[in-house]
């Protein structure tokens, strides 16, 4: 199906920008319909949810006012739902939508819950959620089947987008895709370079400074336009001509892809894929169409380094094979976080961090994870503070950057009412059952059950503010 953008011309895709028309969100070509100048319109908004304390209220900068993140959201999945429908409605088809959504791989729990909730408010059937890289490998299999044997049964997903960056290992036998890592940098992407090369229009131009979303404008589609064999590329800057060599592009651009191939390094675990299981390192994302980007993989790793035909579109294939029940395909994904829970111990004076759940934990055949703890109450409250964490430090119990997944003050003690207005006291309490489910979207949940007392369950909750 294609999509028709506001000179009436037909698309592939719906841009991830979003604008005020006055008092209305517009996304997606009506969003660009406004013009690069328009101080409401932001590119790339689903960047926003990466943060690790992001929730539906977080406000969205659009010019001189804020909307809350699930409004956004919401906007955005009723244009895509809308679309949808409206395609159906040409083929007299009028069945429920239903859609397999994908996500980032290092996406949080808050991430995923306000993805599938915005869908879900938009009319949506949600099928599942599966990580970008994981549905490309899919494409991969499907189109290179034959650079995968008995020896080499590792791909490579290198998935560079318009704002995040994406690397996991996938390994493949026969149609069953188990990922055996992934990693990540949630604020990298095709929207720096558009910055880079706008940059080095107006240092080209004698007027270094902050470029105008205008430049950035005219520089991403001259980005788009690169090949193998240009040389040099032609900018407007206030109505001048100016000319930047992309070899100078190219110098200021390579940072980023050595941080790209940096993150990707450790899970392939050689410069030398001879001397590995890897099948094949594959370009997605449209970004990584950059001609930069193969051109130094392949000096780095060979001619094993395929780009897909459809770098944009390689995920959205995989996703249809994914979600076609006859396709055959099963995927046996991996968490790219772990969970954990801080502990207090001496009445509070001492809190240690107990990883419950890590990147290795391997998701049972419906493709969930569940952990159970069992113990002896110390004190007469248990104050839990849940965290979904990237990395841990073996030597001082640390971990790494964290979002809060939830904190719960239990009563172990029955005789409390509020446990808010007690102070926490140690105290010969009953057994306590502490359990962390996620499922097999990666959305992650707890229950905590006291020995002939209370139950508390919690899975964070997203609601999506209304219009």
């Amino acid at each position: 199906m294609t999509v028709e953008d506001y000179l009436g011309d037909a698309q592939e895709y719906i841009p991830s920008v979003v604008a005020l028309d006055g008092d209305r969100i517009v996304v997606g070509w009506e969003a660009m319909k406004l013009g690069p100048d328009d101080p409401s319109l932001v590119r790339s908004f689903k960047r926003i949810m990466s943060d690790h304390s992001v929730t539906a209220d977080t406000p969205v900068q659009l010019g001189h006012t804020t909307r809350p993140l699930g409004e956004v959201l919401r906007a955005y999945a009723e244009t895509v739902v809308d679309t949808l429908r409206d395609f159906q409605a040409t083929l007299d088809d009028s069945s429920p939508i239903e859609v397999v959504l994908g996500i980032p791989a290092n996406a949080h729990t808050a991430q995923r819950l306000l993805t599938l909730s915005a869908f879900c408010e938009a009319g949506a059937e949600v099928a599942g959620l599966v990580n970008e890289p994981s549905a490309a490998a899919f494409e991969y299999t499907h189109r290179h089947a034959r650079t995968l044997n008995s020896r080499r049964s590792g791909i490579v997903i290198y998935d560079l987008g318009g704002g995040t960056f994406d690397a996991s290992l996938i390994r493949v036998d026969g149609t069953t895709h188990e990922v055996m890592g992934s990693l990540g940098i949630s604020h990298l992407g095709g929207d720096d370079f558009d910055v880079i090369l706008a940059e080095c229009a107006l240092r080209a131009a004698g007027k270094p400074g902050v470029p105008s979303r205008t430049l950035i404008d005219e520089a991403r589609s001259a980005k788009e336009s690169l090949v193998p064999q240009s040389r040099r590329l032609v900018i407007d800057v206030d109505g001048e001509d100016v000319v930047v060599p992309v070899a100078d592009f190219y110098d200021a651009a390579m940072p980023p892809v050595e941080q790209t191939i940096e993150v990707m390094t450790p899970l392939i675990g050689t410069d030398d894929l001879r001397e590995s299981e890897i099948a094949g390192i594959y370009l997605v994302g449209g970004a990584s169409s950059l001609p930069l980007i193969s051109r130094v993989l392949r000096e780095r790793f060979g001619r094993r380094v395929h780009r897909a035909p459809f770098t944009a579109g390689a995920t959205a294939v995989g996703l249809a094979i994914a979600a076609d029940p006859e396709s055959g395909f099963h995927l046996r994904d991996k968490l790219s976080r772990g969970i954990g829970v801080f502990r207090e111990f001496d009445g509070g004076r001492t809190v240690s961090f107990d990883p419950l759940i890590t990147r290795e934990t391997k998701p049972d055949a419906d493709g969930r994870i569940t952990v159970t703890r069992r113990y002896r109450a110390a004190h007469n409250v248990g104050w839990f503070r849940f965290v979904e964490y990237d990395s841990f430090n073996e030597e001082d119990g640390s971990p790494g950057d964290i979002s809060l997944l939830g904190e719960l003050k239990v009563p172990f003690d029955p005789s409390i009412i509020d446990v808010d207005a007690v102070e926490i006291t140690h105290f010969d309490g009953p057994e306590i059952e502490e359990t962390v489910m996620v499922n097999s979207d990666g959305i992650a949940s707890i229950r905590i059950a006291v020995q002939g007392g209370v139950v508390v369950e919690h899975t964070p909750k997203v609601t999506l503010a209304l219009q």
